[in-house]
């Protein structure tokens, strides 16, 4: 069944009808994307749906999440097609600011969350979450939700929003969603459609190196540097793979780790070019 699904693009309109819900005690369910929407964002429509009487999705390609060398201006974009699949997902409003709307002449606040957004992703793009933090700080003000969906394929973005959220004391839920893979195991992303010929196959030596690394684990390895030296092994055997890293992090407070300890839950992080794409993925394990 597809539902009619209201489109909103004035930043005052979004903040009235958000306004009349809190007055109706009628909760939002925030789903903020970049577009080129796929299974694994209609997931989290889906999740919305079960916690709030309203799902409001944005689509806004966000560019001060973009370095001067990344793929802004050739980031997949298809709005027509977005809609529709909203639509079949039930949700109630696409929300499609302008960017002259969100970034205004004059514009210069910015948030910022110190430390945990300086490594690994941070490091490797040092603008990118100042500006996913920056959007999603608009987005809130904008839509005025009480719980925001994210994907786990995304796992440093959440918990420096959750950070941010928690510091800023906003009353805001971050509902963390599973990662959703295609039947291969290669995680769903819009870059995917940058993958050409053999490197859409050589892609899957992600996943495949997050499975060994589980493995290790499960077989009693604790030493991070053997855990990713053989999965970096492993991801070197494929013509079109270029690693930035493989590290192992606590998924409580998102810290580096050399030794796993017993019974504690951690990430696996990956970010690797397959050709011309940085992919990047993970999977939870426990000691």
């Amino acid at each position: 069944m597809r539902f009619v699904i209201r489109i909103i693009t004035n930043i005052k309109e979004m903040q009235l009808f958000a306004s009349r819900c809190k007055t109706e005690k009628k909760a939002i369910g925030l789903v903020p994307t970049m577009g080129y929407l796929h299974q694994g964002h209609i997931s989290l429509v889906k999740k919305s749906k079960n916690f709030a009487e309203y799902t409001v999705v944005s689509v806004f390609v966000n560019p001060t999440q973009f370095g001067p060398n990344e793929d802004f201006n050739q980031y997949p974009r298809d709005i027509e097609r977005d809609k529709k699949l909203l639509a079949d997902a039930g949700a109630d409003i696409l929300f499609l600011p302008d960017a002259k709307d969100i970034y205004p002449e004059g514009f210069q606040t910015y948030v910022e969350v110190e430390k945990i957004s300086k490594i690994l992703e941070g490091a490797t793009r040092p603008i990118h979450f100042k500006g996913v933090t920056t959007i999603v700080s608009i987005l809130f003000n904008c839509v005025k939700p009480e719980y925001a969906f994210f994907g786990q394929k995304d796992a440093q973005q959440v918990a420096v929003l959750k950070q941010m959220v928690k510091d800023l004391k906003m009353d805001i839920d971050i509902i963390a969603c599973p990662l959703v893979r295609e039947a291969d195991g290669l995680a769903l992303s819009s870059r995917n459609t940058y993958l050409e010929g053999d490197q859409r196959k050589d892609a899957l030596v992600l996943y495949k190196s997050l499975q060994l690394g589980k493995e290790l684990v499960e077989k009693g390895e604790r030493k991070a540097a053997v855990i990713t030296g053989k999965m970096k092994e492993l991801i070197a055997t494929v013509s079109y793979s270029e690693l930035d890293y493989i590290q192992i992090v606590d998924t409580e407070t998102f810290q580096l780790r050399d030794e796993l300890k017993e019974g504690v839950e951690y990430y696996i992080l990956i970010a690797c070019r397959i050709g011309k794409p940085r992919l990047i993925d993970n999977i939870i394990v426990k000691a």
